[in-house]
């Protein structure tokens, strides 16, 4: 277990082996849950590794395949205002 002290500012600085246990980096951030009984869950975010990453969440089983020019005139079409 590791002890953390609270600033007066009320902040942490965790230790640089709980963070390379977390796996981050400065600039990178972590996520804090409340959990019952007063108990805190810290997580490293992940950040989307690859560019399909982004994309492959608007897949859809069994849905039309666009052509680039086709996804450009439907946002156009967005754009303008209407369909």
């Amino acid at each position: 277990m590791t002890t953390l002290t609270i600033t007066a500012k009320g902040q942490v600085t965790f230790r640089k082996d709980i963070l390379e246990h977390l796996g981050v980096h400065a600039g990178e951030k972590i996520t804090v849950d409340k959990l019952p009984d007063g108990r805190i869950e810290v997580k490293a975010m992940r950040p989307t590794r690859h560019i399909s990453d982004v994309f492959n969440f608007l897949q859809r089983a069994n849905g039309p395949v666009l052509t680039i020019e086709e996804m450009n005139e439907i946002a156009a079409q967005g754009w303008a205002g209407g369909r």
